[in-house]
């Protein structure tokens, strides 16, 4: 009988739960997270749900630079030798360092990472920030706060504080390589996600005094029984009690109830992460265009080899009329949702887009391929390399990627893909398939496209089993490949 839940992430609303609720008109969940819910069955059954994210971003800010502070000051090593009855032991094991006049790295420039510069600010350090999906006019609303790469960061920063979601491209991204490029006797803390980094890698580093010292709020497994990082004495340790304060939970209670309330009443609908986009269709009639819109975003991002700036979108066709907003918002939402932690929806996709500098407009007359019904999306990379992909669904149904950049070609895109560009010349196919037939890698379909003969092609190899990165390396390497990448959609 109810009308709405209010739930934490340990409860599961899966479809068969959501199926049971027969007056369900909206889920509010109590924090950032998403899992456990099933979004689409609650979308089929028209019910809004809704998060709270960035609720708790100052008691995490505040958390990190407790950290920051207590590693400076050795604040465990000082606390545990008072509580043994020690005034002094040896002063000079005592001797910390101050925040005033070091550089603080933020990896990621987010809500949190922002609120932890405004404070470092305060106590005079200098700030830099990496974040590829941020535009660098963000990180100069905040006086003092320098946009850099990552190698610059890593140089020139005495703390390095990380603050990204956990993704496909973040997780492992602190590994012994990169913390080797870090600047000697930097001090490393990690309030983000333990898969982040590799624990094994932080450890040596401290070992061998690479690193100065590190502070750990999340932790690769939790609790964290076997992590090579407990019992070093320069490093900090809390329970991953980042957002944990009496102020967030009273805050994160309070808010998920008033949304909860104004969109029941139909006052209001914020954080929403999903809603029907079109006035009087179904949402299983909208489906397929979203699905493809979605996948053509995805396919953007897996071919880009910068961080995209723009994107625009054309729809030809009656099928596609009236469909440009949400087919706009679906390809946002391809694009963001491999480097974001938070769920990218069709109402906050294009928020997620102003904000990290992705300027989108709608367009007419693009270089795309003659189909009466077609949805086509150009987008352009931070170096100002366009490319366009181009789609049309087949029965009104299954969606069809018809053109890649000036290649015509034809593949349904799901599944493992395998996108290659190469040479066209006599030879290719044979040696592509015998140096996947080593590795026990099977093809199941395979789509090519070129622009002349004797010129370039384009290639789409729909794959039974993923492909390792080893064997990826390979095939990059050949004298007839410009380019490969894997995909999973």
């Amino acid at each position: 009988n109810a009308d709405a839940i209010i739930a934490r992430d340990d409860v599961e609303l899966s479809r068969e739960v959501i199926e049971l609720a027969e007056h369900l008109r909206v889920i509010g969940r109590v924090g950032a997270g998403l899992n456990g819910i099933d979004i689409d069955a609650a979308t089929e059954r028209d019910i809004i749900v809704t998060h709270t994210p960035g609720v708790t971003a100052v008691a995490a800010a505040e958390h990190a630079m407790l950290l920051m502070l207590a590693l400076s000051r050795k604040l465990p090593v000082v606390h545990n030798a008072m509580r043994s009855g020690w005034w002094l032991l040896d002063r000079a094991q005592q001797v910390g360092t101050q925040l005033y006049g070091k550089t603080l790295g933020l990896v990621g420039f987010g809500r949190v990472a922002r609120g932890v510069a405004v404070r470092a600010l305060a106590f005079g350090m200098d700030v830099l920030a990496y974040d590829p999906y941020i535009n660098d006019d963000l990180g100069s609303e905040l006086r003092g706060v320098t946009m850099v790469g990552m190698r610059e960061l890593l140089a020139r920063s005495d703390y390095i504080s990380i603050h990204v979601p956990i993704t496909e491209e973040t997780e492992g991204m602190f590994n012994a390589e990169r913390i080797a490029e870090s600047k000697r006797g930097a001090r490393l803390i990690n309030t983000s996600a333990g898969k982040i980094w590799d624990e094994q890698a932080v450890a040596d580093a401290l070992k061998s005094g690479h690193l100065a010292g590190a502070a750990v709020d999340v932790y690769f497994q939790e609790p964290p029984y076997n992590s090579p990082l407990l019992g070093l004495e320069n490093v900090v340790h809390t329970p991953h009690i980042g957002d944990n304060t009496l102020e967030a939970t009273q805050d994160l209670s309070i808010q998920i109830v008033q949304q909860v309330l104004d969109a029941l009443r139909g006052d209001d609908y914020r954080n929403v992460v999903n809603l029907p986009l079109v006035t009087g269709m179904r949402f299983e009639e909208l489906r397929p265009f979203l699905i493809l819109g979605e996948r053509m975003g995805r396919l953007q991002h897996a071919l880009a080899r910068s961080p995209i700036r723009r994107v625009a979108v054309e729809t030809r066709g009656d099928e596609m009329d009236g469909l440009v907003k949400p087919v706009t918002v679906a390809i946002l939402r391809g694009v963001l949702a491999p480097v974001m932690s938070q769920a990218v929806s069709y109402i906050n996709a294009p928020v997620l887009a102003d904000e990290r500098g992705i300027q989108v407009t709608q367009t007419k007359g693009l270089r795309a391929a003659n189909y009466q019904n077609l949805l086509s999306c150009e987008v352009t990379w931070e170096d100002g390399t366009q490319i366009i992909i181009s789609g049309t669904l087949l029965d009104h149904r299954e969606p069809h990627i018809v053109q890649i950049d000036q290649y015509p070609i034809n593949f349904v895109p799901a599944g493992r893909l395998l996108i290659m560009g190469s040479y066209d010349q006599p030879g290719v196919i044979g040696k592509i398939g015998t140096l996947l037939a080593e590795h026990q890698v099977n093809i199941a379909s395979w789509y090519t496209g070129r622009a002349a003969p004797g010129g370039n092609t384009l290639t789409v190899l729909s794959l039974d089993d993923a492909i390792q990165d080893t064997v990826i390396e390979q095939l990059r390497g050949l004298a007839f490949v410009r380019h490969a990448v894997q995909v999973e959609l």
